[in-house]
């Protein structure tokens, strides 16, 4: 069904279906697939994974870009990912979208009633927890998607790739979910926060 953005705020006012879009976002190997994973199983929501998104676009040739350019895929996928969610939000339907390639400011492309059917999830771990658990970081970064752990990853640009995502979305007014202790017990929380706030 297309849906004419003119007409969407009436057509959304009078919709009795609660509409829920998930976006999850994070430094690499915070977990965030695995979150998407455990929303998927408890909401039965569609996931749109960013990562994905990205492989098919280069895979394609349909851009030039490669794995490695993270600012540029950022300015590349953000927009059409902006695009899919309106969409699933202008044909009612619930949508989980995880990824790395979600900009700070964000919030400036969605008018209400958009933003009011969208919750946000940042992930970040903390200096502790990655000191205490980069064995664990490592063994599990494939858990879900089959890849190995980047060879060049260390403790150290792991913490700044996590330093850069908590400095950049709270000086956006977002909130960040830290996990400094147990990571299943982090994730869980986060579930049940979100359960909360439904």
């Amino acid at each position: 069904m297309k849906t004419s953005t003119n007409n969407f705020h009436l057509r959304f006012s009078h919709n009795k279906k609660h509409i829920m879009i998930i976006i999850i976002t994070g430094a690499s190997h915070t977990g965030k697939t695995i979150l998407a994973q455990r929303m998927l199983e408890k909401y039965n929501y569609p996931y749109l994974s960013i990562d994905h998104l990205k492989m098919g676009l280069i895979r394609s040739g349909n851009t030039t870009l490669t794995p490695n350019d993270d600012e540029a895929l950022t300015a590349y996928l953000w927009p059409i990912v902006r695009e899919i969610i309106k969409t699933a939000i202008e044909n009612h339907q619930n949508l989980i979208v995880e990824g790395c390639y979600i900009p700070s400011n964000w919030r400036k492309d969605f008018n209400e009633p958009y933003l009011s059917t969208i919750r946000f999830i940042c992930l970040a771990l903390s200096d502790a927890h990655i000191d205490a658990h980069i064995d664990d970081i490592k063994r599990y970064s494939s858990v879900i998607e089959k890849r190995l752990f980047d060879t060049d990853s260390t403790p150290a640009s792991i913490k700044e790739d996590n330093h850069n995502y908590i400095h950049s979305f709270q000086q956006s007014g977002e909130e960040v979910t830290l996990i400094d202790g147990d990571y299943e017990e982090g994730i869980e929380k986060v579930i049940r926060e979100m359960i909360r706030n439904l």
